[in-house]
Parts: C-alpha cells; structure tokens; sequence
C-alpha cells in the first residue's frame, strides 16, 4: 500500500484557493501512483479562522466539498474542513473519501482550550471515536488534539483499526538538541500510539503562520513497532510518500501480543465503578 502525507500550506479562510492546491496536491499523488492521500487537519480552511469559521463551514454533500470526494476515483482521500451539520452545528471534521463517495465523517472530539487553542467557543464536540473498514483495512482518524488522548488509541484498536490517521495543526514550539520540542513530543507520542496498539500511524501535520503561530510540518509514517520510517521536511511543504508493509501489523502483533491480553471486560468494569464514585455513589 502506497500513502502519501500531503504538508500543505493552507490559505487562511480562502476555500477555493485551498481546493485548487488540494487539486493540484492530488494530481501529483495520482502521478506517484498513491492509494492513499492524507491531507492535515482544516485543510480547507485553515486554523485560527475565529469568526471567519462560520463563513467557511460547509455541508459534507457541498459543492466544493464534493469536489474534492469526487477526485478519490482510484485514490483514496482524507482532508479536513469545518463542518456545517444539518442542526446548524459547526464541527471540525475530517472526511475519508473512496471510489467518490464520502466514505466515513470524523468530528473532533477533544476541543482544546489552552494556550493559544479555543476551539471549544466554535466547534461542538464529536461523540464517536470508531474505526471503519476501507479497501486497504480497517482504520480510523483521530484529529490533532484527540491522539493526546489515551482512550483514543485504545477505542481504536479495540475496535479494529489497523492504521490510524491523525491530521493535525500543530504549531512549533521550542528547541532542544534533537530538534523541536513540539516536534518530539508529537514523535514520542505517535511511536507508542504505534507500538503499543500495534498499527501504522500516518501524522499529517500542516506548514506556514497564521496569527504568529508557524506550524512545524515534520509529517511522519510510523509502523508497528514504534519505528518512524519516513518524515517530511520541517517548515516547508511536501508530499512525503511511503509504501506500507501491512504485513508489520501481523508480525507486530504476534511479537508484543498487547491486544490479545487485554481485558476490555475490566476496563468498562473499572470505568463504572469510577464513574459512581465520582458521582458519589459508592464504591
């Protein structure tokens, strides 16, 4: 399987420019003969929209997000865009698009609401983390902020995924002697999601500024044992592409049999027990 990690530069709240360099990101991937491109989170409209984000938001059956569905014909596409529901509801969203079809919707489910991020004053919170079957396996999509989560991997795998895709807008932030600390705490994160659960992570990070933030880039392959084997370039934009060896998940999984032991009667069993405590109802 061959997948392509498209770092792109995302024109901030211009939707139609954005579609015309998804369009052009695309036709070069098709060119290389990829299965699978990933695009970074908000690909469409980029990040700090503030109150820009309700005049980029658009329906999944849209003209202009059907456009871009319509391109996945023998390639599959993953890019993300502000989602306007039908309860007039705004989500950040990631669509995976196959044989031109919108094939499966994810809405960020972790809104940050620190630092620089205040998503949870525009977007509403998605209620669903689950994988989904392609043509390639199963796989599910985390959104930036969801991964740092760890009952994200773990749903994921439990229910199947195989390959996880995370898309991100992760901004740089400081300097130690390997290089970006944002760069190696997103690295040493993805390695375990990776090692632990015994899939392939594909981290689709964006480039550029925006508001005087710059995004890193640094898109990664990571497979099952924790091992990264391809990155993109810091600061600038590329299409990083790397065949997969889907036969590593096999052997990953029979070499460090995590998902084979694990209890998932327990964990709902400890989850209640601490859900009543919390609300004061015993142990």
């Amino acid at each position: 399987m061959r997948v392509g990690l498209a770092q792109v530069r995302p024109r901030l709240g211009r939707v139609e420019e954005n579609i015309e360099q998804h369009q052009l990101m695309i036709h070069r991937a098709k060119e290389e003969e990829v299965d699978l491109l990933v695009f970074p989170e908000l690909s469409l409209t980029g990040y700090q929209l503030l109150d820009l984000t309700y005049e980029v938001a658009r329906n999944p059956f849209s003209p202009e997000i059907q456009s871009i569905v319509q391109l996945a014909d023998d390639m599959d596409i993953v890019f993300g865009f502000v989602e306007h529901s039908p309860e007039h509801m705004l989500y950040n969203s990631a669509v995976y698009a196959s044989k031109e079809q919108l094939h499966y919707l994810h809405r960020k489910v972790f809104l940050p609401t620190y630092g620089m991020f205040d998503e949870g004053r525009y977007y509403g919170q998605g209620s669903t983390i689950r994988s989904f079957p392609t043509q390639y396996g199963q796989m599910g999509i985390a959104i930036c902020e969801d991964i740092w989560h760890p009952s994200t991997g773990y749903l994921l795998s439990q229910d199947g995924a195989q390959i996880m895709i995370v898309l991100s807008n992760s901004p740089a932030r400081g300097v130690e002697e390997l290089g970006l600390t944002s760069q190696q705490s997103w690295y040493s994160l993805l390695t375990y999601q990776a090692m632990v659960h015994g899939c392939y992570v594909l981290f689709a990070n964006r480039v550029g500024s925006e508001d005087g933030s710059t995004f890193f880039g640094g898109s990664a392959v990571v497979n099952p044992f924790g091992e990264i084997e391809g990155q993109a370039d810091l600061f600038g934009e590329d299409l990083l592409i790397m065949d997969l060896d889907l036969d590593k998940i096999r052997q990953a999984r029979f070499q460090m049999p995590m998902l084979r032991y694990e209890s998932t009667d327990l964990t709902i069993r400890e989850l209640q027990r601490i859900q009543r405590k919390r609300r004061g109802e015993g142990s």
